[in-house]
């Protein structure tokens, strides 16, 4: 694991965090009314929660971590922002829905998790979340120690073929990578997004933000991914792959096609945007 490069990374998300909450209006009166974040891909794979301990890795702001909480489960949300805790922490008082959010590096959170024997019924995790982890086997053995036997993990992630993309849809990324990619630092992929990556009430907010600290960014593909779950002893009972993206407007051209759901543009042959992969602990 390469504890700098994470370090550099929180430092880059607490600085985007604030940029991209601030085109999220008032997100406690949305839960309040009884609001959701959650897609029909993730809210499908994960089932009926009621009852059940999830764990939600790289919650971010804990938007995704309170709408899990609505439907019945005990909910702990862990990232390794100070931002995006502090925030969701404030999100869970203000709108009256209970979640407890843990800043940690998930490494780290394993770690001192597994000393005190927590486990859970759900492991979760979706959105841009793997590229900020640098040794995937690693992550996969804690996602499986997290598991009470007969638990679930439950991800959706975007694919990496479409990451292979720059942002007018040139061949510039290697699939292949094994070294960590230095960006400028996290963006406001929210604002590039406008109302895609909100349910209601997109504001302008904070414009024009760039990020005073660089992120680094790690690649994993899917045959990684898979494979380091299996061998950290989960079977893996879906693979699924989707030929669009959720709320997520990265390249030229894209086209909204129904329900927050993006694809390339008219005429491109269909590539996958997405994957979910849903397995379980014997």
């Amino acid at each position: 694991m390469k504890q700098d490069l994470h370090e550099a990374n929180r430092l880059s998300w607490n600085a985007a965090t604030v940029a991209h909450n601030s085109h999220k209006g008032d997100q406690a009166a949305f839960f309040r009314k009884g609001g959701s974040t959650l897609f029909p891909e993730e809210a499908r794979l994960l089932g009926d929660l009621k009852g059940l301990s999830v764990l939600h890795l790289q919650c971010n702001a804990g938007q995704d971590s309170l709408s899990i909480a609505r439907l019945g489960a005990e909910v702990t949300g862990v990232d390794i922002s100070d931002e995006a805790v502090d925030f969701a922490t404030r999100l869970s008082q203000q709108s009256g829905t209970a979640a407890l959010f843990v800043r940690s590096d998930v490494y780290d959170y394993f770690r001192d998790a597994q000393a005190r024997g927590e486990k859970h019924d759900i492991v979760f995790c979706s959105y841009g979340t793997l590229c900020w982890l640098s040794d995937i086997a690693a992550w996969a053995r804690g996602v499986a120690q997290m598991l009470k036997p007969g638990g679930r993990f439950v991800l959706v992630e975007f694919h990496p073929f479409a990451l292979v993309f720059d942002p007018t849809w040139k061949f510039h990324y290697d699939y292949f990578n094994e070294a960590p990619v230095p960006e400028e630092g996290v963006g406001d992929y929210v604002a590039e997004s406008g109302d895609g990556l909100v349910r209601e009430g997109y504001e302008r907010g904070v414009e024009n933000f760039s990020n005073p600290h660089p992120s680094f960014e790690f690649t994993w593909g899917v045959g990684q991914v898979t494979t380091a779950l299996s061998q950290a002893g989960l079977v893996i009972e879906r693979l699924d792959e989707y030929p669009y993206a959720n709320g997520w407007k990265p390249f030229e051209g894209m086209r909204d096609i129904g329900g927050r759901r993006v694809a390339p543009p008219e005429g491109m042959p269909r590539i996958p945007l997405m994957y979910s992969i849903s397995a379980r602990k014997p």
